[in-house]
């Protein structure tokens, strides 16, 4: 997965930059590897509330929650770095997704890490599994490319 920016950049339908922080660091000299599920939870809500992904919890108390998730570290992240986490989605059906991540590094020119998140969508009233809503739905299967239900 070694690849510029640019291409990085057409494999993820969400981007956001941010810088690599001081204390994300651990005593090895490198970006701690729990850090890297904090950068994929970023990018994730980013995403969702860019979409409008988290609106209908208030209202319905149905939303998306993380089932599962799982990192591949292919370099090490180091301060300073300028780096891009990506997000995409597939696998999209009435009650679930899953989310495709990627961090990419500009220090070194190179995706550092990918992963994945299982999503499944919750009713947190009722606190059971529930059906995704029409809406958020729709938006998703425009992002992923999937036809509407």
């Amino acid at each position: 997965m070694n690849q510029d920016l640019k291409s990085f950049s057409r494999d993820y339908d969400f981007i956001l930059q941010e810088k690599v922080q001081w204390g994300d660091m651990d005593a090895f000299g490198h970006v701690n590897n729990s850090v890297y599920f904090r950068y994929f939870e970023r990018v994730r809500f980013a995403m969702f509330e860019k979409y409008g992904l988290l609106e209908e919890i208030n209202t319905t108390g149905i939303g998306p929650v993380l089932a599962s998730t799982q990192c591949r570290f292919k370099f090490p992240l180091e301060y300073p770095d300028t780096i891009y986490l990506g997000a995409s989605i597939s696998g999209l059906e009435s009650d679930r997704f899953l989310m495709h991540y990627g961090v990419f590094s500009e220090q070194l020119n190179a995706t550092a890490a990918w992963g994945e998140g299982f999503i499944i969508y919750y009713n947190f009233k009722d606190k059971i599994k529930s059906r995704m809503p029409d809406k958020q739905y729709q938006t998703l299967a425009s992002l992923s490319g999937q036809e509407g239900r």
